[in-house]
């Protein structure tokens, strides 16, 4: 982002406006980056226009948390997407050369105030909010944003850096057909059971029954994801 900013700006604000975003689609990855105001140039993904905002769950405050944080403090912010039954998808936030990269959500169906509490109440200074027309850094601690333009770039299906490493469900299709349109429809399920250490929640849309196999840690939907 290019625009000059009027808040008090937290330490990270600089990193925040220069950040790309990939979001992981059902057959390939688009990077968002920052271009100047009034200009757009690729696809946007949602079919109806609504906005996508971006959330992380990971480094409250901008400061570098342990592996393990992150990861419960991203499991927690699926399950309070999911409690919502919002569409996201999986996505990525970081500097353009991928050193520091942050697992984070792109999620349909949200106002900016409700964007911008969620990533308040999960520690973050600001969160993205993206639509055909811009791509804007809004603030989690005030009312204050800074607006650009955006280009996107695509390329194949190919796992998110960072990403998590449990097998993702397939997508639910939208209203409005197939392709890119198509959004994850979380019906977020926690085990009890631990694996590796932590507790494993799982992300599944698939509505189906769940065996129990392996103590509840490798039970299955009907699409077989867990």
């Amino acid at each position: 982002m290019h625009d000059d900013v009027t808040l008090g700006e937290p330490e990270q604000w600089a990193n925040y406006q220069q950040a790309v975003v990939d979001i992981q689609l059902a057959d390939r990855t688009l990077r968002v980056t920052p271009d100047p105001r009034g200009t757009t140039t690729g696809s946007f993904p949602e079919p109806s226009g609504r906005t996508i905002h971006v959330v992380t769950g990971f480094n409250p405050g901008g400061r570098t948390v342990l592996a393990e944080d992150n990861d419960r403090a991203q499991a927690v912010l699926l399950d309070e997407i999911g409690s919502r039954a919002l569409a996201w998808w999986p996505a990525a936030g970081g500097d353009t050369h991928g050193v520091h990269i942050e697992k984070s959500v792109a999620v349909v169906g949200l106002s900016d105030a409700a964007a911008s509490e969620l990533g308040r109440r999960f520690g973050q200074d600001a969160v993205f909010a993206w639509t055909p027309d811009s791509w804007r850094l809004l603030s989690c601690t005030g009312d204050d944003s800074v607006v650009s333009g955006w280009r996107t770039t695509t390329w194949g299906p190919h796992r998110l850096p960072g990403g998590c490493s449990a097998r993702r469900p397939r997508p639910a299709p939208s209203a409005g057909g197939q392709g890119d349109g198509e959004l994850h429809v979380t019906a977020l399920r926690r085990f009890s059971a631990v694996r590796g250490g932590r507790p494993q929640w799982c992300r599944c849309c698939c509505g189906g029954r769940w065996t129990g196999r392996g103590g509840g840690i490798e039970g299955r939907g009907s699409q077989g994801c867990w």
